[in-house]
C-alpha cells in the first residue's frame, strides 16, 4: 500500500547522509521533497500543510543542530509526526463492563463491512469471547447469506431472521434493519453472548436514507463503539466521506480495509487527522486471519522502510507451535543431526505464518529488496514439502543413502526435476551444517538457502567450529599487476574462499573461470600440499 511513498521518502533521506551539518536550505529541500511524497501519495492537502510545518519547525531547532547525526535526526523527526497524524497511539477496543458489548460497523457499500465483521469476530473468539453476528444489511442482493458463510468459516454463530434482498440492487428500504439489530442484541443477551457484531447496509455514496438508517440502528442498540469501515484504495474522497459519517453517526474509530491493495494510500494519513478519531484495526488481505490491530508507530516504521519487528515477532508466536519448538531445542541441544523430517516440520510451521513476501517485508530495509521481494515465489514451500514427502522415512532419516535412481523416483513423484532435488539436498546439507555448528556451541554461522548471507554458496566464510587467526595484511606492492593480485587475494580472503583465478578457459591446472567463491579446491583430487600453490590456505 505505502510501497511508493516509503520509496520517495527513503530517497529523500539518503540525500542528506554524510554531512555533519544541515543548513536551512538543505532542510527546505528535504521538506519539499515530503511534501510532494505526500501530495502523490493522495493525503489531504490541510493534513500535508499541518505535517510539514511541523517537520521544518523541529527540524530547524536546536534539536537537530545539536545532535551528532543531523540526518538520523531528521528522520526521527519525521517518524515522530507520522505516528502523531496516524493517532498517536494503539486505541484497544472498550469491552462494557456489563455484556454484551454491542459493535456496530458503518460505512460505504463495497468497503469490506462484512467480511470485516467476521475478521473481527474470528480475532474476539481467539481472545476468549464469544461473539455473535447480526445481519442488518437487508438491502445489498446477498448480503445475509454472505454474513452467514463468513460467520460459518469463522465458527461463529449469525442471528439473521430475514433473508434479505435475494434480487437486483434497489435503492427501496427492505424489511426492518433496525428491529432486526434490536432483536439481535436481545438474542445475545438471552444466549449469554459477550460481543454483538452489527452489519450494517451501505450506499455507493452519502445520502440522507444511509444515514438515517445508521444513526436509527445506532439509537436502537446504544453501542458501545461503532466502527467506521473505510476503503484505503477510496484516495482523496476519504476526508468527504469521514466527515459525512462522523457527522451522521458519529463514530469512534475507524477501520483500513484492502490494505494490503497498492493503491497510494493516503486515506490511512488522513482520517485520523481529520476526523480526530483513531485508527483502530487493519484488514490486510482476502483470509479471516489478515487483520491487526493498528498501531501507529509500526506502521510509521513500515513507511519510512524501518521494518515492524514487532507485529513479526507476535504473528510467529501465534502460528509457531511452541511444543514443536521444544523437541527441535531438545535435539540440538543433545547433539542429534538435523533430518529431511525436521526439515519438512520447519517448512509447515513457516507456512502457518501466511505470506512469506508479507512477512519478509516487516524487516527493516527490505524496501530495498522489493523486486526481489515481488518475484519471490510463494509456491517454493509447497514444492519442497512435496519433494521431503515424496520420500521414504529412511530417505529422510538418511539423506546419503538418496543415489540417482532414488532422486529420479522422488521427482516423479513429486512432479518436479531431478534438480529439483539436487537443490533442496544442498540446501538441506547446508542448515545439517547449521544445525551441527550451533548443537557444538559454535553460535550461528549464518541462515542457510539464503543467497548473500554468511555460510553459503555465493556468500561469506563457510561454517567451521573455530577460524583460523586472520594472516597480518602486506603492503601494497607498487606493481600494478602485482597490486592487482594483492587485491584479488585480500577480497577471496575476506570471502573465505581461495584466491582469484585466471577467469579465461584454460587457466592454470584446468581450473576454469567463473566467480572465485563457487570455486571448491577441496573437491579437486590433488596431491597433499598442491592446494597451497593454487592459493589455498
Amino acid at each position: 500500500m505505502f510501497n511508493s511513498l516509503s520509496d520517495r521518502l527513503t530517497a529523500t533521506f539518503k540525500n542528506l547522509r554524510g554531512r555533519g551539518r544541515l543548513s536551512e536550505a538543505d532542510i527546505d529541500a528535504t521538506v519539499r521533497e515530503i511534501r510532494r511524497a505526500l501530495l502523490d501519495a493522495d493525503v489531504a492537502v490541510p493534513v500535508v500543510r499541518e505535517f510539514t510545518a511541523a517537520v521544518r519547525e523541529r527540524a530547524l531547532s536546536a534539536e537537530v543542530s545539536g545532535a551528532l547525526n543531523p540526518a538520523q535526526q531528521v528522520v526521527k523527526i519525521v517518524n515522530d509526526e507520522l505516528v502523531a497524524i496516524l493517532g498517536g497511539q494503539t486505541r484497544p477496543l472498550q469491552l462494557s463492563k456489563t455484556p454484551p458489548t454491542v459493535i456496530m460497523l458503518a460505512g460505504l457499500q463495497g468497503a469490506g463491512k462484512t467480511t470485516l465483521a467476521g475478521k473481527l469476530a474470528l480475532a474476539l473468539k481467539e481472545q476468549g469471547h464469544t461473539p455473535l453476528l447480526v445481519a442488518a444489511d437487508l438491502q445489498r442482493p446477498n448480503a445475509v447469506t454472505q454474513l452467514s458463510v463468513v460467520a460459518e468459516r469463522a465458527g461463529v454463530p449469525v442471528y439473521a431472521p430475514h433473508p434479505g434482498n435475494q434480487g437486483a440492487e434497489t435503492d427501496v428500504v427492505i424489511g426492518d434493519p433496525v428491529g432486526v439489530a434490536r432483536d439481535g442484541v436481545a438474542e445475545a443477551k438471552a444466549k449469554q453472548h459477550d460481543v454483538v457484531i452489527v452489519d450494517t447496509a451501505g450506499r455507493l455514496g452519502v445520502d440522507q436514507v444511509l444515514m438515517q438508517q445508521a444513526s436509527d440502528i445506532r439509537d436502537a442498540t446504544s453501542p458501545d463503539e461503532v466502527l467506521f469501515v473505510i476503503d484505503a484504495m477510496i484516495g482523496q474522497d476519504a476526508v468527504a466521506t469521514a466527515k459525512a459519517f462522523e457527522e451522521g453517526v458519529d463514530f469512534t474509530g475507524v477501520v483500513l480495509s484492502k490494505l494490503d491493495g497498492d493503491a497510494r494510500g493516503g486515506a490511512a494519513l488522513s482520517v485520523a487527522t481529520v476526523t480526530g478519531r483513531p485508527i483502530m484495526f487493519a484488514s490486510t488481505g482476502e483470509k479471516l486471519t489478515d487483520f491487526e490491530v493498528f498501531h501507529p508507530d509500526r506502521m510509521a516504521s513500515r513507511i519510512l522502510d524501518m521494518g515492524d519487528v514487532l507485529t513479526l515477532i507476535e504473528q510467529a508466536e501465534k502460528a509457531f507451535d511452541a511444543e514443536e519448538a521444544a523437541k527441535m531445542a531438545a535435539k540440538v541441544e543433545k547433539g542429534e543431526d538435523f533430518t529431511l523430517s525436521d526439515f519438512l516440520v520447519q517448512m509447515q510451521q513457516m507456512k502457518k505464518l501466511g505470506s512469506m513476501k508479507k512477512m519478509l517485508g516487516m524487516m527493516p530495509g527490505m524496501g530495498q529488496m522489493r523486486e526481489q521481494l515481488e518475484n519471490f515465489d510463494e509456491r517454493e514451500v509447497d514444492r519442497v514439502q512435496a519433494l521431503i514427502q515424496s520420500m521414504t522415512p529412511a530417505e529422510r532419516d538418511n539423506p546419503k543413502i538418496i543415489n540417482g535412481s532414488r532422486r529420479a523416483r522422488i521427482a516423479r513423484g513429486s512432479g518436479q526435476t531431478t534438480t529439483a532435488v539436487n537443490q533442496l539436498l544442498e540446501r538441506f546439507g547446508q542448515a545439517q551444517k547449521m544445525m551441527r555448528q550451533m548443537s557444538k556451541g559454535g553460535g550461528m554461522p549464518g541462515m542457510p538457502g539464503v543467497p548473500g548471507m554468511p555460510g553459503m554458496p555465493g556468500g561469506g566464510k563457510k561454517a567451521r567450529g573455530k577460524q583460523a587467526p586472520s594472516k597480518k595484511v602486506k603492503g601494497k606492492s607498487g606493481n600494478p599487476a602485482k597490486r592487482a593480485q594483492q587485491e584479488r587475494e585480500a577480497m577471496q580472503r575476506a570471502l573465505g574462499g581461495p584466491a582469484a583465478k585466471p577467469s579465461a578457459p584454460g587457466s592454470a591446472f584446468g581450473v576454469g573461470g567463473g566467480e572465485p567463491s563457487e570455486q571448491d579446491l577441496s573437491k579437486l583430487q590433488l596431491p597433499d600440499g598442491f592446494d597451497k600453490l593454487l592459493g589455498g590456505r
